[in-house]
């Protein structure tokens, strides 16, 4: 009797613990650019460039009692091409024509330069996260130069650690926040008009 009470009492705990740990995830976000922008241009060539000035990958961890292992991240292999056509979409919508090897034309180059997940350090079950990311445009056109910083916030609770699919969301949209912020700063249009 003593052996079964034992036995069960041990799988209980380990099943708790497994409840704890979570595993990490590899996410594929989709950002995407939000309503609609004022054209500027007359279709103008613009050489459209993106980066990713990130330190790492990883954007942070999931918590819960193992938050070590249980990473979050985003490669730029992935991320990059969906950037890239993003700002192009954005660029013919402000009204110019992105062209790679436009010969003295006006360049735009859109980093991502920060992008993070931040969940509780302390307690065993992950109840909320802080989601950031930040954009960095660059525009030069013949000797005029401007840079500027965009970014977007997101405090997300939950009542259970979200899946996969759910931080693929979240991370999307505060991208796709931060992307529209970008574009819809009329500097951009008229420096690339210039």
């Amino acid at each position: 009797m003593l052996h079964r009470l034992m036995f069960g009492l041990l799988a209980v705990a380990s099943l708790t613990l497994v409840g704890c740990a979570l595993s990490p995830q590899q996410l594929s976000p989709q950002p995407r650019l939000i309503g609609t922008l004022t054209p500027v241009g007359q279709g103008q060539p613009v050489v459209v460039r993106v980066a990713d000035g990130r330190p790492s990958p990883v954007l942070g961890t999931r918590g819960g009692l193992y938050p070590e292992t249980s990473a979050i991240s985003v490669t730029g292999q992935d991320i990059l091409p969906k950037l890239q056509a993003q700002a192009e979409a954005a660029v013919r919508l402000l009204g110019f024509t992105p062209s790679p090897n436009a010969y003295n034309a006006p360049q735009l180059t859109l980093t991502l330069a920060e992008l993070k997940y931040q969940s509780p350090k302390e307690g065993l079950y992950v109840t909320e996260s802080d989601i950031t990311a930040t954009f960095r445009a660059d525009v030069q056109n013949s000797s005029r130069r401007y840079s500027g910083r965009y970014g977007a916030s997101l405090n997300q609770r939950f009542g259970m650690a979200p899946n996969q699919e759910a931080n693929t969301k979240l991370i999307s949209d505060v991208l796709s926040d931060a992307l529209t912020r970008t574009f819809k700063d009329p500097t951009i249009g008229q420096m690339l008009g210039q």
